[in-house]
């Protein structure tokens, strides 16, 4: 008997998931492998990369006019390559 063989089928979504997405989490580069991750996937991101913020910061995603929307833990957000966002502690007033 011969070995088998494998036979690759992808969708739309597989391709998503082979790709990675390029962000910045406070101005220091982030790599994601999801299209929607949610904040808290964001956040420990961001952390395995060295970004110095803690996985209970307030997470907000810098929208095109400079305004910033918050990105609850269990959100999901569609990112794109240059997307920015910053983590902040929760009793931050700035």
């Amino acid at each position: 008997m011969g070995q088998p063989t494998s036979v690759e089928t992808s969708s739309p979504g597989d391709r998503d998931r082979d790709r990675t997405f390029r962000v910045t989490v406070n101005d220091h580069d982030v790599v994601l492998t999801e299209r929607r991750p949610t904040g808290a996937e964001i956040k420990a991101a961001a952390i395995a990369a060295g970004v110095p913020i803690q996985p209970d910061w307030v997470l907000s995603e810098v929208l095109p006019n400079g305004k910033q929307k918050i990105v609850p833990d269990d959100k999901q957000v569609s990112v794109k390559d240059g997307d920015a966002f910053w983590a902040v502690p929760g009793d931050d007033n700035s």
